[in-house]
């Protein structure tokens, strides 16, 4: 199993990117995935995540209504839209698949209750 994260790089305050996690090794669609980040000198923490079907996504407060997750299980992908970016948002960004239960607010936030990640993709975003 192995996840893989891009689409990172340096932008003006305002600007906007968009993250993939390609995944490989097992059925795609089995899983949860979920978006973490960690900025320098502090720890990882939740960004967002989105059911198996795509139905249902869940997001940090300091994120919503700027980021957006999609995924396609046809292609094995998630997607992180980050809209209206600020420098407060400068951090490596993790994807990460889990099978457990996703509506459990608690544990859904959880690193540990992710199984699979990939390595993180830096993103910087300039005042």
């Amino acid at each position: 199993v192995q996840l893989q994260a891009s689409g990172g790089g340096s932008v003006q305050a305002g600007d906007s990117l968009r993250l993939a996690c390609t995944v490989s090794g097992y059925t795609f669609s089995r899983f949860h995935m979920g978006w973490f980040r960690q900025a320098p000198g502090k720890e990882r923490e939740f960004v967002g995540a989105i059911s198996r079907s795509g139905a249902m996504t869940y997001y940090a407060d300091s994120v919503k209504g700027r980021f957006t997750i999609s995924r396609d299980n046809d292609q094995k992908r998630s997607y992180l839209l980050m809209n209206n970016l600020k420098p407060e948002d400068t951090a490596d960004y993790f994807c990460a698949a889990k099978d457990t239960i996703l509506t459990d607010n608690r544990r859904r936030i959880v690193e540990g209750d992710y199984s699979y990640w990939g390595q993180g993709t830096q993103v910087t975003v300039s005042s």
